[in-house]
């Protein structure tokens, strides 16, 4: 995740923010401050529920809507609510932010923050208590410190994390929080402020700091290591075969990654969370590696003749390095990444750098261009791309209940370049990490970043970072269920330029679904698919493949598309893949607000997960 600081509300600090009150007689309040400050930072969208201890907030936000500002979007649920800032996040590359009441308004918010947390999105979380003068005295929904003490609870899922119990403290608190979240590693940023400081008078609403310098020049910290450098390149130009394990971290590098390997001959891997990066028909691409990832990529990268491994960008987490295999770590690798976090999970490397990663594959691209003998090895690849299409390839289209692979396949084939595709944790992941492919993907970005990074004059370039989605979301490691449905609204709203798919299962809708009448609220289009199997899909199968008692799995027949008829939302039932035939995709995706399909999926189709079944230890 990489932050885009394009900000464009305010040049000058103050500036957007000079009629932050109604009129000139209205004494400004530490709300309007707030608000401010989230302007200048070229916030647009502040996803939350509002509640009686954080009413002056909203008393802000409505001012602020007023002027033309930042527009309040209020989700069903406080996690619904997260879960969209993350994905308005890593759609526009901005901070998200999120707001809740206190007590469990706050609490409910927990799970989308820590999902934050965990994949580095950078987020502003603000959220209300009681008037000061009543914590410790039984209020409610009181979270102080003297009640639940929701400063504690977010003290392990943020990377900036504390109480304003003064009003002259909310400033300087507040740019603490905004500068920490634009730093690496990204992720959230809480204050918890009492309602009484919240209306508490200020002098002026006018920020006093321009964040917009401050952040520009955190984004810049990262220097390169020239040693590194150079024993990189000798160990390029010594290797026989290169492969490069591509993670999500690359997104904004990953066009300089992909001129490298086609300069050097290094084969193309992703992990799950990194595949929407990649063209799947590039002729040095080898699949994904890691949790649902295929064959081809495991056997290329055990081959003899692999002798450097670069992983970019990745955390090495369980589903990231397939169970922590040592295909990948080993004394073979070079662990490029901007994170010291993720490289400390890889000390048997034969070599760390960290930097901003763009930058060192930049500097990699010249230094290997002033050596032309290295390039040499580009000559030697003559095998076509073993991309991993589908085995499901083989099933009729006209096959009820319609195969999940062949679902994948279908989605992929179906829908316009520039979708984005969210899926969601449990099966729908697994299926579309393993089968889902876009088969008209243009690549014009990457394409002009590899012929500029080859230029004789190339230096590395200095504007400010920018985030370059993929085309395939995932969550790793936290992965909780019904993240994909808040986070395909925000980014839907982040984008509406671009389709926006979100692969759900029952299992996750039954959780988060109402979230789709905020789409519907706000006129964001979403394709809402639901892989609808009456289970929970990796529970049934996980016993089953274990031989572990078969419990508590069992989900009601329900009919979504009369649910979403309900909603005012148009919805089909799909049984197979001529049933897609009868759909207008194109005309769906860009209907203004959310469309629904209920798939009815095979549910004995057992879903690519032994990985998973051989970190729990469960595999018979």
């Amino acid at each position: 995740m990489l932050l885009n600081l394009s900000f464009s509300k305010s040049k000058k600090p103050g500036e957007a923010v000079r009629h932050a009150t109604e009129s000139p007689a209205v004494q400004p309040q530490a709300s309007d401050l707030l608000v401010a400050y989230l302007d200048q930072i070229g916030v647009e969208f502040a996803f939350g529920v509002p509640g009686g201890a954080i009413e002056p907030l909203y008393n802000a936000l409505a001012r602020s809507e007023r002027r033309g500002g930042i527009r309040s979007v209020v989700a069903r649920h406080e996690a619904g609510a997260a879960f969209m800032a993350d994905g308005y996040a890593r759609e526009s590359g901005k901070i998200g932010f999120c707001c809740a009441t206190s007590g469990p308004g706050a609490t409910n918010l927990i799970t989308g923050v820590a999902c934050a947390y965990d994949n580095s999105i950078p987020m502003l979380v603000i959220t209300g208590q009681p008037p000061l003068p009543s914590h410790g005295k039984r209020a409610l929904q009181d979270s102080s410190c003297t009640g639940v003490n929701l400063v504690g609870m977010f003290e392990h899922c943020t990377r900036f994390n504390s109480m304003v119990s003064h009003v002259d403290q909310l400033e300087s608190k507040l740019v603490n929080a905004i500068m920490r979240v634009g730093q690496e590693p990204f992720g959230p940023a809480h204050l918890s402020i009492p309602v009484d400081i919240l209306r508490a008078p200020v002098s002026s609403a006018i920020p006093s700091y321009d964040l917009q310098a401050r952040l520009t020049q955190a984004a810049g910290a990262n220097a390169i290591d020239e040693a590194s450098i150079d024993r990189l390149c000798e160990d390029l130009r010594q290797s026989r075969r290169v492969a490069i394990l591509i993670g999500n971290g690359c997104d904004e590098a990953i066009g300089a990654i992909v001129t490298l390997a086609e300069a050097i001959g290094a084969i193309l891997i992703t992990t799950p969370d990194g595949k929407g990066l990649i063209n799947p028909e590039h002729r040095l691409y080898r699949g994904v590696f890691g949790f649902a990832g295929h064959y081809a990529a495991r056997h290329a990268l055990d081959k003899d003749d692999i002798d450097l491994i670069l992983a970019v960008g990745t955390t090495l987490g369980e589903w990231t390095s397939s169970g922590w295999c040592d295909s990948v770590l080993n004394e073979r690798m070079v662990h490029i990444d901007s994170s010291q976090e993720h490289l400390l999970r890889s000390p048997m490397a034969r070599l760390h750098m960290h930097g901003r990663i763009l930058s060192i594959f930049e500097r990699l691209l010249t230094r290997m261009r002033q050596a032309p003998e290295a390039l040499r090895k580009a000559e030697l690849i003559s095998e076509a791309g073993t991309v991993p299409y589908l085995e499901a390839l083989e099933t009729d289209a006209k096959d009820k209940p319609i195969k999940p692979q062949r679902l994948m396949f279908e989605l992929g084939r179906r829908c316009p370049p520039a979708t984005r595709f969210l899926a969601d944790a449990g099966n729908s992941a697994a299926w579309a990490i393993h089968c889902l492919e876009l088969h008209d993907r243009r690549m014009l970005k990457e394409r002009r970043m590899r012929v500029d990074a080859m230029q004789p004059d190339h230096a590395p370039r200095k504007e400010r970072r920018t985030h370059r989605s993929g085309w395939l979301r995932v969550t790793m490691d936290f992965a909780p269920m019904g993240w994909a449905i808040g986070a395909a609204v925000g980014t839907a709203m982040a984008n509406p330029r671009c389709p926006v798919v979100c692969i759900t299962g029952d299992g996750s809708f039954l959780m988060n679904g109402q979230e789709i009448t905020v789409a519907q609220a706000q006129g964001a289009t979403v394709l809402f698919v639901i892989l609808n199997d009456s289970a929970l899909g990796m529970v049934k199968h996980g016993q089953r493949l274990a031989g572990a008692e078969r419990i508590g799995y069992e989900l009601p027949e329900v009919d979504y598309r009369r649910m979403a008829e309900a909603m005012g939302i148009p919805a089909y039932v799909i049984h197979c893949a001529e049933d897609l035939d009868c759909l207008d995709m194109k005309a769906i995706l860009r209907r203004k607000g959310p469309t629904l399909l209920d798939v009815r999926i095979d549910g004995e189709e057992i879903p690519p997960m032994n990985l998973r079944m051989q970190a729990l230890g469960t595999t018979k």
